[in-house]
């Protein structure tokens, strides 16, 4: 049995979660991760950031949202391994480093801070948010939540429900253009092919874990 699947919109996917997260809260003794996986471009750390802020409507404070993407690695690093053109793939992620932070922070009693990732310097940004003490159910999300292999499987055992958001594959490579251009870092050319080589494959990698969610929800959504 695979999860279920859902098609939802945006605002619909919300009105589920909520509740259901709420109730998970009541019902548990410590905090709770609740994952928000999926591929690049698929707008998942915008439900996520809504998730939290429609959470903490309810209990002030209750909720924080942890990001994958603040575990990067630097781009000096990468640039020395030569691995530039593969950023965002699964190897160029801190992955033991992310799963230790999230373990830690599962049982952490004091402020916990952690890193974010700029798109305006296309790096990491150190103690870019801070999980409080009071915080019961921590929102992570990320590409790489249910990943079978290399480090990033440590993350699944420690998410106590995982979500999987899947949106077609074009409107994905649409959107990817869209963001890449907006820092107008690169040429269209340069954006294309890094969505081809790089992107796009990551994508494909991601939605073949989209089994090991407890739901999957099929956005509906505009372009």
């Amino acid at each position: 049995m695979g999860p279920g699947r859902l098609k939802l919109t945006p605002q619909q996917a919300l009105s589920r979660l909520v509740p259901h997260i709420l109730e998970m809260e009541s019902l548990a003794h410590k905090r709770i991760a609740i994952g928000l996986a999926g591929g690049p471009g698929t707008g998942k750390s915008t439900l996520a950031a809504e998730l939290v802020t429609m959470l903490n409507a309810t209990h002030p404070g209750s909720a924080a949202l942890v990001p994958m993407d603040g575990f990067h690695m630097r781009h000096a690093k990468l640039e020395a391994m030569g691995q530039t053109d593969y950023k965002g793939a699964p190897h160029t992620f801190e992955g033991a480093d992310f799963v230790d932070f999230l373990h830690h922070l599962k049982s952490a009693t004091g402020v916990v801070s952690g890193p974010g990732y700029s798109r305006k310097i296309e790096d990491v940004v150190e103690n870019a948010f801070a999980v409080q003490p009071e915080v019961r159910v921590l929102v992570v999300e990320g590409n790489y939540l249910l990943l079978s292999e290399g480090p990033f499987a440590g993350v699944r055992p420690l998410l106590d429900y995982a979500v999987f958001i899947d949106v077609p594959r074009e409107l994905v490579r649409q959107r990817l253009m869209k963001r890449h251009g907006e820092e107008g870092l690169f040429t269209p050319e340069r954006n294309a092919a890094h969505i081809e080589r790089n992107d796009l494959p990551n994508y494909d990698l991601v939605s073949a874990s989209q089994d090991r969610a407890d739901v999957v929800i099929e956005l509906v959504v505009e372009r």
